[in-house]
């Protein structure tokens, strides 16, 4: 099988080195962001390193949209939800998807599947979470986070069907990757089980810009835990959605997974760390809307959304006291 990475950012280059390295297939990457396709050619591949440490140049092929001619079987997508549907837009006017291609993703949030759907048919498209941490610290420049063989995820058709010839082709592949690929039925209770426990780990997380294992320091996690997945549970059900895991399977989670990963910052703080926007729509925010939808108000996640979205507007002021400050220490005031 061959694959297309869209979008060389920390998964699509975690997922793509590691198909390549790893199960010794075909990888081609594809991305917009200039600096750093650039970079990558400069140095003659993606620089990697794994918990900080053994960091090497991995040779890669890699893209502009407009400048490919390749044809893979499957592609992978991995762009930030808010940046997805001009990307795909840029993908087919620049020709290079396909009807009889497959599509995966494992992107954080929810509605990136409907986004997808508009390029492919509804049997091409394969869902995904990952339990997977990955820093990108520059451009072309990642650290993958985690012993090797840690790596968790799971797949499910946007069909709730079983896997068909290239579905199993592909988890053959990430087997081969030690990706650690698991089938599941439903893809929405997958994906929503991602979702609940983003929206606790990542959004506290980057509220108060601590690390995960900083963040299970505090006594009062699993009560905030519990207070959000019931939240997010019980909304679900509303809905008809149930989640590949229970409600104290999710808190017991948080703790497991944050001292597994505990120095490392969730993707939501690491946008918010660079000034980006955060996806707090598609995790928390998507989960308020479910409740909404069914008459089932989340008032803890509602909340949250607010205060995401406020400390994101405190930024330009941060900014500005980190000017004044500089401009103090360098004026030589005492304060």
């Amino acid at each position: 099988m061959k694959y297309g990475i869209i979008g060389a950012g920390a998964m699509g280059y975690r997922y793509g080195v590691m198909l390549q390295e790893n199960a010794g297939v075909e990888v081609d990457f594809i991305d917009t962001w200039e600096p750093n396709v650039e970079k990558v050619r400069e140095q003659g591949g993606v620089s990697v390193a794994r918990d900080h440490e053994n960091r090497q140049i991995i040779p890669i092929n890699i893209y502009y949209p407009e400048e490919y001619a390749g044809h893979p079987d499957i592609w992978i997508v991995f762009k930030k939800q808010m940046q997805l549907g001009e990307e795909l837009n840029r993908d087919n006017q620049a020709g290079i998807f396909h009807q009889d291609q497959y599509v995966f993703s494992a992107m954080n949030g929810m509605g990136h599947f409907e986004k997808i759907a508009e390029y492919f048919p509804a049997g091409h498209i394969i869902c995904g979470t990952a339990m997977i941490a990955t820093r990108l610290d520059g451009p072309a420049n990642v650290d993958f986070m985690g012993e090797e063989g840690t790596e968790e995820m799971h797949v499910a058709r946007y069909t709730n069907e079983d896997p068909d010839e290239i579905t199993q082709a592909m988890m053959d592949d990430f087997t081969q990757a030690k990706l650690n690929p698991i089938f599941v039925e439903d893809y929405m209770g997958m994906c929503m089980s991602k979702v609940v426990f983003n929206a606790v780990t990542n959004t506290l997380c980057t509220m108060f810009e601590m690390q995960m294992g900083q963040f299970i320091e505090y006594d009062g996690v699993r009560e905030m835990a519990t207070q959000l997945f019931n939240e997010a549970y019980d909304a679900c059900e509303r809905a008809g959605i149930y989640l590949i895991a229970t409600r104290q399977e999710q808190v017991d989670s948080v703790i497991t997974v944050s001292k597994e990963y505990k120095y490392h910052y969730p993707s939501m703080y690491q946008d918010f760390s660079k000034g980006r926007p955060t996806e707090v729509d598609y995790i928390n925010g998507y989960i308020a809307k479910i409740g909404r939808d069914y008459d089932y108000v989340c008032r803890t996640h509602e909340f949250v959304v607010h205060e995401v979205h406020m400390a994101e507007m405190m930024r330009k002021y941060h900014h500005h006291m980190d000017d004044a400050a500089d401009n103090s220490v360098a004026s030589g005031a005492v304060i």
